[in-house]
Formats: structure tokens, C-alpha cells, sequence
């Protein structure tokens, strides 16, 4: 794993030293020397290396990587280039296309929201090869709990995409006044016609960051071909 060495570091820096932590390195450093397992480990902490900190002003909160080879790179929802749109990330599109009037793009590369100030964060970051979930009790949610928390102490607005009752679950975390929370239902095809599409989360996080005198983000995501 590639150490965090951004402004995250300081305040995730005593999570590393707990015994639950040393018990998920090791047995993550296990995994990956059995078995095939996504992200590559350099990737592993990629939400924060490309997402700093001080300049977080949207948290989206996904479960776990993507199983299949060559999709996860460390953002949830994102995958890599070259690499087939996911139905759930192919719903975010036709939402923020509908709210936001962004086109729909050739790519589900999502590095730009994340230099933009969107944490893409998964709960879970790490997944064995074609099994979702298997690493979900390894320790990861009590890492990713943490940074969750740190992130509800910011004193300056940042606003959560809360999508799927796992995402919805972490609300309970999150009480600072300053913070806006969005709540759905998960983009995938099983459940983003029960009020996923028409939420509009996208113009109402800009909005609130405008009002709160930030900069909103640039949604596109642009073609690559």
C-alpha cells in the first residue's frame, strides 16, 4: 500500500497504530500475495491522494471496489479508461445529463471530480477478484469510519451523496450544521428508477457550494476517443 502523505496523513495517522489497523495490513498483505485483488495496492488510497483534505467539498460514498480486472483504480464509481461504463456509473451520467445538462461521455474515468474536490470514497477498499464484498470483514469500515468522521469535523461546508441504504447508514456519523446531506437510492439498475433519477443532486450540491461562497464543481467528464 502507498502511503498517504497529504494533509490527510496528520489526522489518519493514529488510525494506524491501532491494533484493528495492524491486523488489516497484514491480512491484506496476505490477500494480495494468494489471490488476484483490486485496486492495485499502489491505488489502494488513491481517494485520498487525489482528493486531499483541505479541499474536500463533496463526499460520494460507494461499498466496494469493482471485481473484474482492470476496472477499479481506488475511486468508487470510477474505473479506468478503455474499461466499459458500469450500469450504476451509466445511471450517475443519465442523472447529471438530465440536472445538470452534462453529456453523457465515452469514459467512466473519474479522476477530474476527484481533483475537483469530490471524494470518491469506497467503505470497503479493497476486493478479491470476481467476489464482491469478500474483503468486508477485514477491517477496512473501521478505517473508512474514521476518515468519515474526520471529515464531519471540518468547520467549512462539504456536502454528502448519501446513495443506497450503506451510504445512508453513515448519516449517523454526520451532524455538523455546516455540512449538507443527500440522501437516494442507489444508482443501479435495481433501484435508481425508486427516486435515484429526479433527485438532483448534482445542481443542489452546486448550489450550496455557491451560496456558501466556493467554487462549484465542473461536472463533465470529458470524451477521451
Amino acid at each position: 500500500m502507498s502511503a498517504i502523505n497529504n494533509d490527510w496523513l496528520d489526522p489518519l495517522s493514529e488510525e494506524f497504530s491501532k491494533e484493528y489497523y495492524k491486523k488489516l495490513f497484514l491480512s491484506i498483505k496476505d490477500e494480495y500475495s494468494k489471490y488476484p485483488v483490486y485496486p492495485k495496492s499502489e491505488d489502494i488510497f488513491n481517494a485520498f491522494h487525489l482528493t486531499p483534505l483541505s479541499k474536500v467539498k463533496v463526499v460520494i460514498i460507494g461499498q466496494d471496489p469493482y471485481h473484474e480486472p482492470g476496472q477499479a483504480h481506488g475511486l468508487s464509481f470510477s474505473v479506468k479508461p478503455g474499461i466499459d461504463i458500469p450500469p450504476s456509473l451509466v445511471n450517475i451520467y443519465k442523472e447529471l445529463q438530465e440536472d445538470v445538462g452534462t453529456y453523457i461521455p465515452d469514459n467512466g474515468y473519474l479522476v477530474k471530480w476527484a481533483e475537483e474536490g469530490v471524494l470518491l470514497l469506497n467503505t470497503i477498499l479493497t476486493v478479491r477478484a470476481h467476489t464482491a464484498m469478500s474483503h468486508s470483514n477485514l477491517g477496512w469500515q473501521e478505517f473508512t469510519n474514521s476518515a468519515i468522521k474526520i471529515l464531519n469535523n471540518q468547520d467549512r461546508p462539504i456536502v454528502y451523496m448519501l446513495w443506497g441504504k450503506p451510504a445512508q447508514s453513515k448519516a449517523s456519523m454526520l451532524n455538523n450544521p455546516k455540512h449538507l446531506i443527500l440522501k437516494a437510492p442507489h444508482p443501479s439498475p435495481l433501484s435508481a428508477y425508486r427516486g435515484f433519477f429526479g433527485c438532483k443532486h448534482f445542481s443542489q450540491a452546486n448550489d450550496f457550494l455557491v451560496k456558501n461562497g466556493l467554487e462549484p464543481i465542473d461536472w463533465q467528464i470529458e470524451n477521451i476517443k
